[in-house]
């Protein structure tokens, strides 16, 4: 297995190895620095995200509540047609 550059391939390796002792108390002990190390890359990556402004957010809004309507009266119409052919099938059948 090659070692990646986070090295996760590593501790990936040493986690499944499944020796008593050693390695599981290591790991134990480095937990807390790499939730923190963890969440400082969530912070540094959320700072670089770019957050569209209102202007963006109420267009994209609108579209979605429109696509919503659509969609619910395109679905709409084919369980009437549907209804319908199944009914007349039935019918037919009887």
């Amino acid at each position: 297995m090659k070692e990646t550059k986070a090295g996760s391939a590593v501790v990936g390796r040493e986690r499944r190895s499944g020796s008593p002792g050693g390695n599981t108390l290591a790991g134990i002990r480095t937990w807390p620095k790499q939730v923190k190390s963890f969440l400082g890359d969530v912070r540094a990556e959320t700072k670089r995200v770019t957050w569209p402004n209102r202007l963006q957010i109420r267009a994209t809004t609108v579209v979605v509540i429109l696509t919503v309507f659509f969609f619910g009266f395109y679905f709409a119409i084919l369980d009437w047609i549907y209804s319908q052919a199944v009914g007349w099938l039935l019918r037919l059948g009887s």
